[in-house]
């Protein structure tokens, strides 16, 4: 290892380093806490942002990782504290966790500017705290490195395994279908989620950890470890040990991530066949990082990777079958050929160099780019009169016959008007028709709530119709599945196009040639618009309030407006 860096160089150095009151008033109460000055002499002080609560069984395990983590980080010669962080718990969090997705990233962020933290090694995994870990350790750009909460393992019900999430979506329609008892239904209910850790499906979390080791900022195959088995502790321990050396070598976010970096975290993203709101997530890493990368870019690489991941809802298997063939790096040895290999990674070694060597040993799970599991690719945008920032639409995830589609529109103002509505067994509703619901995206929610899989009216799951075209400003849960075109920018609250669509209108959908389009005038678009009132927002105080002044639409991210790369800021004064 090279050192960039000494120990008078170490942010910490100011607070615990020099001979005067201040930092005597520091080592004081660092000795109050039963430390003593060979805990941190000369030694980088490293940030453990943990994400574990009570309620977010995704995260359950965290708080033992912080233990080995820090066993990592003491035998590298570091100094760990480890500083709680909200935790965004997704079943749980309303109306949605993507409303507080920017306030983690702000925590974060300020957490590490505020204390005396060389390096931090961030803990999470459950949906949005990848990306807001992330995106607040990028925005202080100190050396840091993700360890990925990692999956659930298989869940059970009456010898047929369960994916949390997909199946839950699956077997809900069966019991309004009235084809299972409320008995079964209780018994999957206890089935489906057995141990902690994340969504065992390619769902959101699977989604982004494995994007999250392909921009490089996990230990190479992190992604895929089962929450539950024991190479997890030890990848704790590994990144704490790494940690330490990253801040000696001053490997930043910034030196880690740059635009072929994130072209490789969307083509293994769309190898995965992973979730849609990892192009908005994506998108707000790549803005703090100030690299351009918008959803066009997303569409182009999704024309060029098909799926090759054959994990549900996209495909057969579960997340821990995923592990066993191989994981990320079995997966991203596929894709050798189109990634960028050269990429730096936090172990200090390139993606070339951290999938040498990478096997698959289950063809059934990891295809090749041969013989994909889907051709039609994990993300398409759309783009037309109705969504003229555009929209996106899981084409692998969809029923074939859907990707080109005419039909009339039945319009819901709101979730629950929708709600309502297609529980009635006299709704006239057929196969063909298009749902619409407005006021679901990031100020209409607010926080973008993942509504997007509106659900099958029950009338027309009793004649066993699976799939219909729905349309939202909502986002879609990643282990959802179905003909969901979602994001559609700009968003009905602020007078979008979405907010002018009314049932009996036509839009036609054609997902190869990339274009969704209301059938309407625009002469009666703008008398519809002039006739158009505003909502009143949802929250008059409070964080609601600056979030609701301040959130981005879809396209661009949906971060706050102050908290793009305007430049560094200072580091805080210490008297």
């Amino acid at each position: 290892m090279t050192k960039a860096k000494k120990p008078e160089d170490l942010r910490s150095h100011r607070w615990l380093g020099v001979n005067d009151l201040r930092s005597f008033g520091h080592r004081a109460r660092l000795r109050q806490g039963g430390f003593d000055g060979p805990d941190w002499t000369g030694k980088p002080v490293i940030g453990i942002i943990n994400t574990w609560s009570d309620i977010n069984f995704c995260h359950t395990h965290l708080r033992a990782r912080a233990e080995d983590v820090k066993r990592g980080v003491i035998q590298a010669g570091g100094f760990p504290l480890e500083l709680p962080a909200m935790s965004l718990s997704e079943p749980f969090v309303k109306p949605s966790t993507m409303l507080y997705r920017n306030l983690l990233a702000m925590e974060t962020e300020e957490l590490l500017r505020s204390h005396p933290i060389d390096g931090a090694v961030l803990l999470g995994g459950c949906d949005k705290t990848t990306p807001g870990l992330i995106m607040g350790a990028i925005s202080m750009g100190i050396p840091a490195i993700f360890v990925p909460a990692g999956p659930q393992l298989r869940g059970n019900w009456h010898g047929q395994t369960l994916g949390s999430g997909s199946d839950a979506w699956k077997y809900w329609d069966e019991k309004r279908a009235g084809r299972i008892s409320q008995e079964q239904w209780e018994e999957i209910e206890g089935g489906i989620a057995r141990t902690f850790g994340t969504c065992m499906v390619m769902g959101t979390a699977a989604t982004m950890m494995a994007a999250a080791e392909a921009l490089g900022f996990s230990l190479p195959g992190a992604a895929a470890i089962p929450a539950a088995d024991s190479a997890h502790p030890r990848l704790a321990a590994n990144s704490g040990r790494r940690i330490v050396d990253m801040v000696w070598e001053d490997l930043t976010p910034q030196k880690i991530l740059s635009k072929k970096a994130f072209d490789n975290a969307i083509r293994v993203h769309m190898a995965m066949g992973g979730s849609t709101n990892a192009i908005i997530h994506l998108v707000a890493m790549a803005r703090r990082a100030g690299i351009a990368v918008d959803m066009n870019r997303f569409d182009e690489l999704s024309r060029e990777i098909p799926v090759i991941a054959n994990v549900r809802p996209s495909g057969d298997y579960l997340m821990e079958d995923f592990y066993y063939a191989g994981g990320t790096r079995a997966l991203m040895a596929e894709l050798r050929g189109v990634l960028d290999l050269d990429c730096i990674t936090v172990n200090g070694k390139t993606i070339g160099e951290n999938i040498e060597g990478a096997e698959v040993y289950k063809r059934e799970v990891i295809h090749t780019l041969d013989d994909p599991v889907s051709r039609d690719g994990a993300t398409a945008v759309l783009i037309g009169n109705l969504a003229p920032q555009g929209c996106v639409i899981k084409p692998s995830a969809a029923e074939k016959r859907l990707h080109k589609h005419r039909g009339k529109v039945i319009a819901f103002e709101d979730y629950n008007e929708m709600a309502r509505e297609v529980v009635r067994e006299d709704l006239d509703v057929t196969a063909d028709h298009i749902l619409v619901l407005k006021n679901g995206g990031p100020k209409g929610g607010p926080g973008m709530p993942e509504w997007g899989m509106l659900p099958i009216p029950t009338k027309l799951l009793k004649q066993g119709v699976k799939d219909m075209i729905r349309i939202s400003d909502a986002r879609m849960s990643g282990t959802s599945y179905g003909a969901c075109i979602l994001h559609v920018a700009p968003e009905s609250f602020i007078g979008g196009p979405l907010a002018f669509v009314q049932t009996g209108d036509e839009i036609e959908i054609d997902v190869p040639a990339r274009k969704i389009h209301l059938h309407v005038s625009d002469a009666e678009m703008a008398k519809r618009k002039a006739a158009w009132k505003q909502p009143a927002p949802k929250y008059p105080r409070g964080y609601g309030a600056l979030y609701l002044e301040h959130i981005g639409q879809a396209d661009i991210g949906c971060d706050f407006d102050f908290l793009g790369p305007l430049g560094a800021i200072p580091e805080p004064e210490i008297h």
